[in-house]
């Protein structure tokens, strides 16, 4: 598989903090506003690069433009006296050991690890972490390579935001290939292994080569997962990359060794798939044989409403992609700023969902990732004369939780599963007995 003829090659050109200024200009943001913005973006991070500038965000809706919601900090995400103390101690000049140390403040109250990720999920080798693998369900094993802990652009409500910052502690990475293999051949139980950041897809495909090959051998393994958002904010690394047609050729390798393929493209809006470098991105990866399932949050501000899910799950059926999951947005970062509640959430989906054939259909949601495992809330309805929400578990830790109905006491405020009270004898399902 190589290039198509007369691709031009762009060069991917990343813009981050010291471009930020000019472009919340473009928005229109006054002097007060940038700094604000600027403020937030000291806290989470903040990148972009050139092709979601000139091709994604439309400037004359700006800053109102999804897209430009999607990457770039709005001057109230974070609470107000957070951003105040920020703003001025930049306008003060403050050393930067002070800054940081306001600034580390600010994380740490923002839940930087949720869902028990590295006390619950970190598997343990004769008692100490096994860095950069988290082992959640039984079946299915993260695996976050060190050199692909960065992205093409940032996603403002990015859960994983704290892989961004540089701080220590606070990112999960190995760069150990052969403890990957030998955990996975340890544990036959698992059968998925996804390689995830950041984004994988940052990596040369050499290097993305020596982390996915020796997978390809284990008896056990049936599938191998890349999480990506490379098909939307960059998809000449599919397409007129150095090394786009070696990454292609991988990927051929390993549909050919006997495992299914899944990129998890995370498309956040149809706006996304508007541009004919991502339609024949995709067009590319799926002639490899792999399969492209996509999934994305609720985002209040950027996908709130049923016709972007609609129109998104359309298009991505009608490219051949696989319509994933919905996601509810987690309990970390500037949750309090992009969440919708739970009630509006499942309104949202049901109103989507009712508006798409069944190739669209194989979408689930609302999601919540929580502590205990992936809860969907199913609907609203009448429990013993008391409202309530139905959900189930699509995965858990403890498997015997999945598949199985319950309810929680209907909050019109709720956002999470911690939000939710449970009916009589449904504390152990909803994880808080």
């Amino acid at each position: 598989m190589t290039a198509e003829n007369g691709d031009r090659r762009p060069a991917f050109r990343a813009l981050a903090l010291p471009h930020l200024d000019a472009l919340l200009s473009r928005a229109g943001l006054d002097p007060a506003d940038r700094l604000r913005a600027r403020a937030v973006a000291e806290v989470l991070p903040f990148r972009t690069n050139s092709y979601v500038v000139d091709e994604l965000i439309d400037w004359d809706l700006a800053p109102d433009d999804p897209i430009y919601r999607l990457v770039f900090p709005q001057t109230d995400m974070l609470p107000k006296g957070d951003i105040d103390r920020i703003a001025a101690l930049l306008t003060q000049g403050a050393p930067a050991p002070q800054l940081q140390a306001e600034v580390h403040g600010i994380r740490m109250r923002l839940n930087p690890h949720p869902g028990g990720q590295q006390v619950l999920n970190t598997p343990l080798s004769d008692g100490l972490p096994i860095e950069g693998i988290q082992h959640k369900y039984p079946e299915t094993v993260l695996f976050f390579p060190r050199q692909g802990q960065s992205c093409h652009a940032y996603c403002t409500y990015c859960f994983r935001w704290p892989q961004f910052v540089g701080e220590p502690g606070m990112r999960m990475a190995s760069g150990d290939a052969t403890a990957l293999r030998e955990y996975v051949l340890a544990h036959p139980e698992v059968t998925s292994v996804l390689i995830t950041g950041g984004d994988p897809l940052m990596m040369s495909s050499a290097v993305l080569a020596r982390y996915v090959e020796p997978l390809l051998d284990i008896p056990h393994l049936e599938s191998v997962r890349i999480g990506t958002k490379a098909l939307s904010y960059w998809p000449h690394r599919v397409l007129t990359d150095p090394d786009a047609d070696d990454l292609l050729r991988l990927f051929e390798r390993v549909v050919h060794s006997g495992r299914n393929l899944a990129l998890m493209g995370h498309y956040s809006h149809p706006r996304e798939l508007a541009t004919a470098e991502s339609e024949r991105a995709l067009r590319r990866v799926q002639g490899t044989g792999a399969v492209v399932r996509c999934q994305a949050p609720l985002i209040r501000g950027v996908n709130d409403r049923a016709s972007d899910w609609t129109g998104l799950w359309r298009k991505l059926v009608a490219l051949g992609a696989v319509p994933y999951y919905m996601f509810v947005e987690r309990d970390t970062g500037p949750q309090d700023y992009f969440a919708v509640p739970l009630s509006r959430a499942y309104e949202i989906f049901r109103e989507a969902y009712a508006q798409v054939s069944g190739l669209a259909r194989t979408v689930r949601g609302p999601i919540m990732s929580a502590t205990p495992g992936k809860v969907q809330v199913d609907g609203i309805t009448e429990v013993a004369g008391q409202r309530a929400f139905v959900l189930h578990y699509v995965q858990a830790r403890d498997p015997e939780l999945v598949g199985h109905p319950f309810f929680a006491a209907y909050d019109p405020n709720a956002r999470w599963l911690t939000d939710l009270k449970p009916l009589v004898g449904e504390g152990a399902l909803l994880g808080l007995d």
